[in-house]
């Protein structure tokens, strides 16, 4: 494979992708700095196909990142791959509005394949290609230039790597037959919605005990107010105003600028500078949370009760024993909270009572709640056993 030197001008650029647009798929990976922004300070980028790789310098002066981005987002043919890449895709997403497509996450792949729930790139590597990674330079700031040869080899051997762990991952998935079991996790992954960060809905991420309309009223519109305020200096959220300090004037709403001195995690100075007055305009001015946007208190948490409890608990064990049998991460079969409603008595729009999931894990799972199931000890190990198993056993002896 031909590795070019770091990439930063336009012309190199825009060559590079015009090969690449010919390729049926390309491997990405980013280096970014997020510590102290809001938004990912984005340092390098790196790509590749079987033939080629580079890193990009987004930071170089001048430099036209049209081409990258326009085979990202509008380049349908080409096959986007990353390990790992909800971080990546937010960054071009940031960029562009748009997510990459199609889509493939090597870390999700994995799962299918029986290599764990979220296996380490590095690991990765050592499974697939019999290889360890130098790790030397993960540390580095990638903010600072230049950057030396170690460190630009570091990054590029990430798509390297990629490239050839792409077509042995994909060869197993259709010797498996269970390509068609990570379509949905893939478009999932690629879909816009998972990085639209609307300000409005930034307060369904704060916890709060209190379910008043006028609390939560306040809570929305203090959250909102920090987003755009985080937004645009560019700060991160917490930094500004804690998810503890926002939910307590939500819940005990200081009565004049002057009082915001008193509250334990703001600054002192918010009871006499801007910041402090737009904070005070905001709780002013909210409404109580309509009763159509109020949180459905039996959607997030199933009314298990101890009985309904032990049945999840069960249904864990299940999915323990399922993913252990046919070889698969449970995390890509059932979430723990599906379970739960499951064991509620849930059974409308569960991920796991569809396609796949349902054949491989669903209707054992149906069976076990509905008393057909059970678990036994047979040669060492815990099985599953069904009702009409017991019985055509016991017909045997």
């Amino acid at each position: 494979m031909h590795i070019h030197p770091l990439i930063d001008d336009s012309d190199s650029l825009a060559d590079l992708c015009a090969r690449l647009a010919k390729s049926d798929f390309v491997a990405v990976d980013t280096e970014f700095m997020r510590e102290s922004t809001y938004w990912p300070e984005l340092c390098l980028i790196q790509i590749g196909d079987h033939e080629e790789a580079a890193a990009i310098d987004p930071k170089a002066s001048g430099i036209d990142l049209a081409p990258l981005l326009d085979l990202m987002v509008d380049n349908e043919d080409v096959l986007k791959v990353f390990h790992a890449g909800g971080q990546d895709v937010e960054i071009v997403y940031n960029l562009t509005g748009k997510t990459p497509h199609p889509i493939f996450d090597t870390q999700i792949a994995a799962m299918a394949l029986g290599l764990g729930e979220q296996i380490g790139y590095s690991n990765l590597v050592d499974a697939l290609l019999g290889r360890s990674l130098d790790k030397g330079a993960r540390f580095t700031d990638w903010a600072r230039r230049p950057l030396d040869k170690r460190q630009l080899d570091y990054a590029v051997g990430d798509v390297t790597h990629l490239a050839e762990l792409f077509p042995k991952m994909l060869d197993r998935l259709r010797e498996t037959g269970r390509g068609a079991w990570i379509d949905a996790e893939m478009e999932r992954l690629a879909d816009p919605a998972n990085y639209a960060n609307v300000p409005e809905q930034s307060w369904k991420r704060v916890r709060i005990q209190s379910r008043k309309a006028d609390v939560l009223g306040r809570l929305k519109a203090i959250a909102a107010w920090r987003e755009r305020e985080a937004q645009d200096k560019n700060l991160p959220r917490g930094r500004l105003l804690r998810d503890e300090t926002l939910a307590d004037i939500a819940s005990h709403p200081p009565k004049h600028q002057q009082a915001l001195a008193k509250i334990r995690g703001l600054p002192s100075s918010w009871a006499g500078n801007d910041i402090g007055g737009r904070l005070m305009q905001v709780i002013e001015h909210a409404e109580p949370l309509p009763d159509d946007e109020m949180p459905d208190r039996k959607s997030r948490k199933p009314g298990l009760g101890k009985e309904g409890a032990l049945v999840a608990d069960l249904l864990k064990l299940l999915l323990k024993i399922r993913s252990r049998e046919i070889g698969v991460a449970s995390r890509l079969i059932a979430k723990a909270d599906e379970l739960e409603q499951l064991a509620a008595g849930a059974r409308e729009e569960l991920g796991l009572l569809a396609g796949w999931r349902y054949e491989e894990f669903g209707r054992d799972a149906l069976d076990l709640v509905e008393g057909r199931v059970a678990f036994a000890v047979r040669d060492g190990k815990l099985k599953v056993t069904h009702a009409k198993d017991e019985a055509e056993d016991e017909d045997d002896d």
